[in-house]
């Protein structure tokens, strides 16, 4: 039984242990705000007390889910499981299909997202440990070129996650190569993966981003920025090489 925070805690790390056992590689944190921030043990300690009496106060979500970030990161280091962040999803915006027919039901919307000050103390903290990899995505495109593809052309731990769900598309993909590439490279994104539970689009999905990238790579070649023989390197690299290597795979 979870009884305190420190409790909970060894049951999340003892999950984790099992779930590596049967072979996971990598964790996924879905989340309104990548906000991140530790709290001291008391804090968290004080936060759960009163989400098991029914006392929240209005910030303590916000910052026990900061907290929870902090945690999986470090959890990451000690035990090799590469960590994933979706943030930036109203989840259930419409009301009246919410209360008709219940969660879930393809009424989330995207919100902007901010990541430079909301990343900053987990990145600060752990972002230079060669142990972690932490693959993030966004809904907000806007935040592609001014702070994803900078934060993760410095941070050796930090990845960028592929074009996701509005945008995993034709031009959604695109626009993720060309605002992200000249400031993170090809070499701090995964290339693509795919989480959907529609397992038939899953072929579809895959080969998509392989013609969009082979598509963009071609322009470079065209343009005289990268030789043939470079671009044949990026797609298997982007096809096939990054993704093991940030899975663990």
């Amino acid at each position: 039984e979870i009884t305190n925070y420190k409790k909970l805690i060894q049951a999340l790390e003892d999950r984790r242990k099992y779930f590596k056992e049967v072979g996971a590689t990598s964790t996924d944190h879905g989340v309104f705000s990548p906000y991140t921030h530790q709290l001291s043990l008391n804090e968290a300690e004080d936060i759960f007390n009163r989400a098991l009496t029914s006392k929240l106060e209005d910030n303590d979500a916000k910052l026990f889910t900061a907290n929870m970030l902090m945690e999986m990161a470090r959890m990451s280091i000690e035990d090799g499981l590469t960590m994933q962040i979706h943030p930036g999803s109203y989840r259930n915006h419409n009301e009246i299909i919410f209360n008709r027919f219940g969660l879930d039901k393809g009424c989330d919307i995207p919100v902007q997202t901010e990541y430079t000050f909301n990343l900053k103390e987990l990145l600060n903290k752990y972002g230079n440990d060669e142990k972690l990899t932490v693959i993030v995505f966004t809904l907000d495109e806007t935040s592609y070129a001014r702070e994803l593809a900078p934060l993760a052309g410095h941070y050796p731990a930090m990845k960028l996650g592929p074009a996701w769900w509005f945008h995993d598309s034709l031009e959604g993909m695109m626009r993720f190569r060309r605002m992200v590439t000249e400031t993170a490279g090809f070499y701090n994104t995964v290339g693509f993966n795919d989480d959907t539970r529609a397992f038939l689009s899953i072929p579809a999905r895959h080969d998509l981003a392989r013609r969009v990238d082979s598509n963009y790579l071609g322009e470079l070649v065209s343009k005289h920025i990268i030789s043939l023989n470079e671009a044949m390197i990026v797609a298997k690299d982007l096809t096939y090489t990054l993704v093991k290597k940030a899975y663990k795979l």
